[in-house]
């Protein structure tokens, strides 16, 4: 693995384009100490970037839920993510936008810091080994459970909320799995450590209503998906014990795509047609112009 800070290229970093190696904050930048940033996952097939422009809505949205404002409109955002692909030779590959407090003010006020933006692009293979994706990836359960909205920004994608997947997803890959799956704080099933989770029993989709994690905006797009294929899909609380009473299992997100999920835990499922399809009906779409920016 190439580390990240050591790579070739360009990075977008407060208005303008630095070398890779160059784009540099200081140790006492507020985010680093108290977790004040705020990013986004997206992906570019094929020299296009889908659904940038509800990717960056969320980026500001994130950024108003933790109080500062990022100092540059959409617009901004929009085509210098594109450039940053084009800058860096690239067509497929993944855009990293992420804001953050600066190093002006030391403590858990933040009110005098300045917020910066950058955006970095690289290559992306498949976020999990493509020879799983037939017999599906192995989930066991996550020691820490998703707070409740109530408890911290659960709308917004904020780096301080990814602490508890990290330890999460490094137990899991210790323990010989591919991921792990979380609860609520009322024991309900929630979502995998970067991805939304969904379940078939007899061709209807069922997936956690997301009131304590993201409503990605792969979740959106895949139950557009089903629903335009005639395919009833219901937001509910889907209880642990009700897993075994499911046949098939996907995740989706940026990252995962559409992946088929083979076990969680105790319970076992089978990639079938409708994971597949969707699968596939997915792939088709993120490269389809009218979902999506194409490169300038």
């Amino acid at each position: 693995m190439i580390p990240f800070d050591d790579r070739d290229g360009w990075i977008w970093f407060d208005g303008k384009f630095v070398p890779w190696r160059e784009a540099r904050i200081h140790v006492c930048t507020h985010a680093l100490h108290y977790g004040s940033a705020v990013f986004e996952g997206e992906r570019m097939y094929g020299g296009r970037i889908f659904e940038l422009e509800a990717h960056t809505q969320r980026l500001f949205d994130s950024a108003a839920t933790l109080d500062f404002a990022i100092p540059f409109s959409q617009a901004d955002v929009n085509a210098a993510s594109v450039e940053a692909c084009t800058r860096n030779g690239l067509e497929d590959c993944y855009i990293r936008p992420i804001a953050w407090r600066g190093a002006e003010q030391l403590g858990v006020s933040a009110l005098h810091t300045k917020t910066h933006l950058a955006i970095a692009v690289w290559e992306w293979p498949k976020y999990f080994d493509a020879s799983k994706l037939r017999r599906g990836i192995r989930l066991n359960w996550a020691k820490y459970r998703r707070p409740p909205a109530e408890a911290a920004p659960t709308s917004a994608k904020a780096v301080g909320l990814y602490m508890i997947c990290t330890i999460s997803k490094n137990a899991a890959e210790r323990a010989g799995y591919d991921d792990a799956l979380m609860l609520d704080t009322a024991g309900n099933v929630a979502e995998a450590t970067g991805a939304n989770v969904f379940f078939i029993r007899d061709g209807v989709i069922y997936t956690p209503a997301p009131d304590c994690f993201l409503d990605g905006i792969t979740r959106r797009s895949v139950i557009d998906l089903a629903r335009a294929r005639g395919l009833e899909v219901i937001e509910t609380r889907i209880r642990p014990d009700q897993l075994s009473s499911f046949s098939e299992c996907f995740v989706t997100g940026t990252a995962a795509e559409v992946t088929p999920v083979g076990e969680i835990g105790e319970h076992r499922f089978t990639p079938g047609p409708i994971t597949f399809d969707l699968m596939e009906r997915y792939s088709e779409r993120v490269r389809a112009p009218a979902r999506a920016t194409a490169l300038a």
